[in-house]
């Protein structure tokens, strides 16, 4: 107060002049790092360092995370510059089959005790349009069963399946329910059921919305001819999926993620029960767990659910947009719930 009663006034424009080029900053980073580099050519292998990583920093002793336990986590990096964008993968026999946002497909063992592993590399040769053009690989769910992988792409909202040994195009289709998903925020999880339908979790746009977008399909979703009905998941404010995996016991597991310039990367994860799904029905899904600073978490974006013995274990991924502000995190738990 000064003298006469009223408040001093101070200048309003110091404090702004200093936090605005911090977040314009922030900004810029992001954007630049969420440009990846076009597709290199062809298949090959590479070398990638291994480094456990805790969930906690500040507590190297916490293990529970709501309804998961958390048994392990590591930093995976390369200096190939195939390797990263990890946006969906499948956990199966010891190793990694990880599919990143421009088409690259990667295989890898799960970390053990050695600082380094192989990893090959091979690319989705068959696509929408020519693999030499980013938006045409923009690959983001991955689902794979028996000898068959299914793959969506966001730009294209189509879903492709391919022969699992040789990645050879087997058949592809643009859902008519899916032809209005937004390009850069379509498709990212693909599940099949119990009943053997199969369910495709839209990212939908950046907004607070309750819902959003989902596609049941009565069968193989990349045959033109599959009957399919548009449904919807209610979100957590602020969330958009990211991924999706069948438990054991039929239920779904969905992955959620966010960004915020003042919070950084946080993500959830919440189960739901898809029984008596229909045309028009909302996907309800319970939350289990949050990953949110100060814990270990970046741009989770990869979910694949094992059997070790009783347990369910439950493998997360994220993907680092091949930037040099973010990292590849690949994060193991055991689902108590």
């Amino acid at each position: 107060m000064n003298p006469g009663g009223f408040p001093e006034r101070r200048s309003p424009g110091r404090p702004a002049r200093i936090v605005l080029p911090i977040v314009l900053f922030l900004l810029l980073a992001t954007v630049i790092a969420a440009a990846p580099p076009p597709p290199p050519p062809g298949p090959g292998r590479a070398e990638m360092r291994i480094a456990p990583i805790l969930l906690d920093p500040a507590d190297p002793a916490r293990r529970d995370l709501g309804g998961l336990r958390f048994l392990g986590g590591w930093v995976l990096a390369s200096g190939d510059s195939r390797f990263g964008g990890i946006s969906a993968m499948h956990v199966e026999d010891g190793a990694v089959t990880a599919l990143s946002d421009v088409g690259m497909v990667m295989r890898f063992a799960l970390p053990g005790t050695p600082r380094t592993a192989p990893v090959d590399f091979r690319p989705l040769e068959a696509g929408p349009g020519p693999r030499s053009r980013k938006s045409n690989r923009d690959t983001e769910g991955m689902l794979v069963l028996g000898r068959a992988t299914w793959v969506t792409f966001e730009h294209h909202n189509m879903i492709w399946r391919y022969r699992r040994d040789t990645l050879a195009a087997l058949s592809s289709a643009r859902p008519p329910a899916m032809r209005r998903w937004p390009g850069n925020a379509g498709a990212e999880g693909l599940v099949r059921l119990g009943d053997g339908r199969f369910l495709v979790f839209g990212e939908g746009r950046d907004n607070d919305r309750p819902l959003g977008p989902a596609v049941l399909f009565a069968g193989d979703p990349s045959l033109p001819a599959t009957p399919s009905a548009a449904l919807s998941y209610r979100r957590t404010p602020g969330y958009r999926a990211s991924d999706a995996a069948l438990l054991p016991d039929g239920r779904i597991l969905l992955l959620s993620r966010r960004f915020s310039a003042w919070q950084g990367w946080s993500a959830r994860l919440a189960v739901a029960d898809p029984r008596g799904l229909g045309p028009g029905s909302v996907i309800e899904a319970r939350e289990i767990a949050a990953l949110q600073a100060p814990l270990t978490v970046d741009n989770m974006e990869a979910l694949s659910v094992t059997r070790e013995g009783a347990r369910t274990i439950v493998w997360i991924a994220s993907d680092d947009n091949f930037g040099a502000f973010q990292r590849t995190l690949l994060l193991k738990f055991e689902l108590r719930a």
